[in-house]
């Protein structure tokens, strides 16, 4: 699948269909480069699924937890300062990823060996007009 995200006015229509398209799927994967929109994307499901919270990058925390409209968890990862896998197996990174929660994962490269076998792969990639290309592998 492939949206083009015409800015941010235009997050919320792609945040809805990449609902309906993923449907139960749990675990993305978010690849792209710093700055390409992956943290302004997840507050955008974020707000689809009801969340009020304030959606920020776990930079420093590793994971932030938020509660949808229904009370569901959703984890928001950012592995972007991890060293080395030992340091994601050292907080437990399985009670999240197989907790049948949402889990959106920033910087999965750093991380790879641990991600489940149904992880779907969202790249997020900048064109050059500005916009925003997200594929799902």
């Amino acid at each position: 699948m492939r949206w083009i995200i015409d800015g941010v006015d235009d997050l919320k229509r792609v945040a809805k269909e990449f609902l309906e398209f993923t449907g139960k799927d749990t675990i993305y994967a978010l690849y792209g480069p710093m700055g390409v929109g992956k943290t302004t994307f997840v507050k955008a499901v974020a707000e689809q699924l009801g969340i009020e919270d304030d959606v920020n990058s776990p930079t420093f925390a590793i994971v932030n937890e938020y509660l949808t409209a229904r009370g569901d968890s959703v984890f928001h990862f950012d592995f972007y300062r991890v060293k080395n896998v030992e340091e994601a197996m050292d907080f437990g990174y399985e009670e999240y990823f197989y907790s049948g929660n949402r889990c959106f994962i920033e910087w999965p490269e750093m991380i790879e060996s641990l991600l489940p076998e149904n992880t779907l792969i969202c790249r997020f990639t900048e064109l050059e007009d500005g916009r925003r290309e997200l594929t799902i592998d």
